[in-house]
């Protein structure tokens, strides 16, 4: 039976760790707590109280009931039109809500021609971390992006001055190899044996595991723009995850 968003948050209440407060810090706003990963990251990063507060955008009132975390109905205005909404590290997701759960339709979601406009307004509200991601599986994406990042200014989001900004890319897994020549085919193909003894890594992804990959990377990533390309989103969640991050952002092991 499917649960909603709001029930997934209490449990985590209930469940924290008494030490967690100690580990939180900051204020985080997300924009897009819709479809199964923003489900999971909220339930990740704001359920377990990862951060002092957390702020989800909404575009219509809903009754706050949670510790921690409230709501910020966006104004019926151009994005830059918008009071600022002070936060540390924001989240931006383009996943459209599910029609089935009721409260993800009251919540906000960005369009892709919009994130520009919007991480100006995070910058301006303090926002020193912005993570920028992609629906975890292709199906989900807007169909403003089903064919090219045209329409997402990630440049320009990068030109804007944030401490760090992370890109994670919707997961794909690589295609296959390309050789050279006979004799590099004629290794993969004996090496192919392998794959009846060993089980491959063919799981589909899943939005959990992406809400790890992001909480992962707002704990150990440095300064700088991290970019997340499809191949290595899908690999993080084929096992190995805190490795491909460290790998990924250039983290200390």
């Amino acid at each position: 039976m499917a649960i909603d968003p709001s029930q997934a948050l209490r449990a985590a209440n209930r469940t924290q760790r008494p030490n967690a407060a100690k580990d939180a810090k900051g204020t985080l706003l997300i924009a897009g707590a819709t479809g199964a990963l923003g489900h999971e990251l909220v339930r990740r990063l704001a359920g377990r109280h990862r951060f002092d507060h957390t702020v989800v955008l909404t575009r219509e009132p809903i009754r706050e009931a949670l510790s921690g975390v409230q709501t910020w109905q966006v104004p019926d205005a151009p994005i830059d039109r918008w009071p600022r909404c002070e936060a540390d590290t924001a989240l931006v997701l383009f996943e459209p809500p599910r029609l089935y759960y009721d409260r993800e339709r009251a919540l906000w979601t960005p369009e892709p021609a919009e994130l520009k406009a919007l991480a100006t307004w995070l910058r301006e509200g303090g926002v020193q971390t912005l993570a920028v991601v992609l629906p975890h599986v292709q199906g989900r994406l807007p169909e403003a992006l089903k064919h090219g990042l045209a329409n997402l200014d990630e440049q320009a989001v990068a030109a804007l001055g944030f401490d760090r900004l992370l890109l994670v890319r919707t997961a794909q897994k690589p295609g296959p190899a390309k050789f050279a020549n006979v004799g590099e085919r004629l290794a993969a193909w004996m090496l192919s044996v392998t794959r009846f003894m060993v089980p491959a890594s063919e799981q589909p992804v899943r939005a959990s595991k992406v809400a790890e990959l992001v909480d992962v990377a707002l704990r150990i990533a440095p300064p700088g723009v991290h970019v997340a390309a499809p191949e290595l989103v899908w690999r993080a969640t084929q096992g190995g995850l805190r490795e491909v991050v460290q790998d990924w952002v250039g983290a200390p092991a």
